[in-house]
């Protein structure tokens, strides 16, 4: 019993329940039925119009002799049409509004229908062969622009129950002269009235809303998904670089751990100097604004150079250049991103400052070049995209001898050449060749790009 109630909510819903969905994502859907309400509201009106325009200019039938109740009838459509739209644009329609709305719809057609007797003075009978009838499959098919299987599924059953209405009245209307018969020829050439004809209107009816709530209703359940796949994506591309969040939300099949390519690149390594020690005399939210005002700062400058960060290690940088996308001058994107965040720290104290750092804020940065492996790593329930090689490792190590050397930015002569080649244009500092380096096992030639 449980299971049927919990199916039937899941129906009256029109599709997975938003419970459980972040707000963003329940913002993002709110505001495309708005906007679909808005679309629906354009094309009433734009039906209005088209029939007013086509009742102006069109010839009266031959036979009119009653009461005209067209113009009144598309007048007051027109009048509640374009209230509509305004307050479509004013705020979100409620639901009860949206269901006087098809009601509305209904009524204008069926009173449209039910008019065409007296004004032509004709039996009941005579409005069950209107072709006026088929305007109901516009209004039911409207519905379904938004997207929401209850609103078509509730036109249907209203075109219903109206339809029938009227074959009721025409059936009964008149009891001394019943109208009914079973003669298929006497029903087209007269006022009669065939059950079965009208029955199968009402069936086919009935049949196009349901199978349009029931698309409908499977639809909604992708556009929630989507919605919220959508919502990810653009959060993935805050934590990823562009190319790196599009890589994984557009590939082909899902991704795997030891998935990866070879790329020649340089890795840029910046890290705060004494950040641990000054931090701890610190309140907590000043040590994360100091920390935002300075990620803000060195991502837009390695960005500016070409660059990508690959992660956030607390007060540590780790940035690629030509890793996520192949480039012909990675290592001398590199040196300048180096260089240049030196700079724009060292001329943006006041904003450190500000924000309560203590002091100088003084940074350390470290480039190195070669060939790394750009792919997947991790289990198959958490996954990182990163790179790893020879030329990573070097480029930390290198910052951390920044130190020993009492400078602040960093390369070896292997990067610097290469970097030259690729039209670098710069003199480094000084060069100081066979420097031990802690944690690498042969000297390395060292080229200073910024002194301390």
């Amino acid at each position: 019993m449980s299971s049927i109630t919990q199916s039937l909510r899941y129906i009256l819903q029109g599709g997975p329940p938003e419970t459980g969905l972040p707000d963003r994502v329940r913002a993002e859907i709110r505001a495309r039925e708005d906007s679909s309400e808005r679309l629906i509201s354009w094309v009433q009106l734009g039906l209005v119009l088209f029939f007013s325009s086509l009742y102006a200019i069109a010839p009266r039938a031959e036979g009119t002799a009653g009461f005209n109740f067209v113009p009144i009838a598309l007048g007051a459509y027109f009048l509640f049409t374009v209230l509509r739209l305004a307050l479509s644009y004013r705020f979100e329609l409620p639901q009860w509004y949206l269901l006087i709305s098809i009601g509305v719809d209904m009524a204008l057609l069926v009173g449209l229908i039910f008019s065409f007797h007296i004004q032509y003075d004709q039996h009941p009978a005579f409005y069950l062969k209107t072709p006026t009838l088929m305007y109901v499959f516009i209004f039911i098919g409207l519905r379904a622009l938004r997207f929401d299987p209850r609103f078509v599924l509730t036109t249907g059953i209203v075109a219903v129950a109206g339809w029938l209405g009227l074959v009721f009245y025409a059936a009964f209307a008149d009891m001394d002269s019943m109208r009914v018969t079973r003669n298929y020829v006497e029903y087209l050439t007269g006022n009669s009235i065939l059950i079965g004809a009208e029955l199968d209107k009402t069936m086919v009816i009935f049949a196009v809303t349901i199978i349009l709530s029931v698309a409908l209703y499977r639809g909604r359940s992708m556009l929630f998904e989507a919605t919220r796949d959508q919502a990810a994506a653009k959060d993935l591309r805050r934590f990823f670089a562009p190319e790196v969040a599009a890589s994984i939300t557009d590939a082909d099949t899902s991704l795997e751990a030891g998935e990866g390519s070879l790329r020649e690149a340089a890795i840029l390594y910046a890290d705060i100097r004494s950040f641990t020690s000054t931090s701890a005399t610190l309140p907590p939210e000043s040590v994360l604004s100091v920390l935002a005002e300075y990620q803000n700062l060195a991502v837009e400058v390695i960005n500016q150079e070409g660059g990508r960060v690959d992660k956030f290690l607390g007060d540590g940088i780790l940035a690629t250049f030509g890793a996520v996308h192949p480039s012909d001058s990675y290592a001398a994107d590199a040196l300048r991103a180096a260089e240049k965040l030196v700079d724009c720290v060292a001329n943006e104290q006041q904003r450190f400052r500000d924000v309560g750092w203590p002091g100088r804020l003084r940074i350390g940065t470290a480039v190195s070049a070669g060939t790394v492996t750009v792919g997947v790593i991790g289990s198959k329930n958490r996954l990182e995209f990163t790179v790893i090689g020879d030329a990573v490792n070097r480029a930390a190590k290198l910052e951390d001898a920044n130190k020993a050397q009492k400078s602040a930015s960093l390369t070896d002569q292997a990067t610097w050449d290469l970097a030259i080649a690729q039209g670098y244009v710069a003199k480094p500092v000084e060069t100081r060749p066979h420097v031990e380096v802690a944690g690498m096992l042969r000297p390395v030639d060292l080229v200073v790009l910024v002194d301390q």
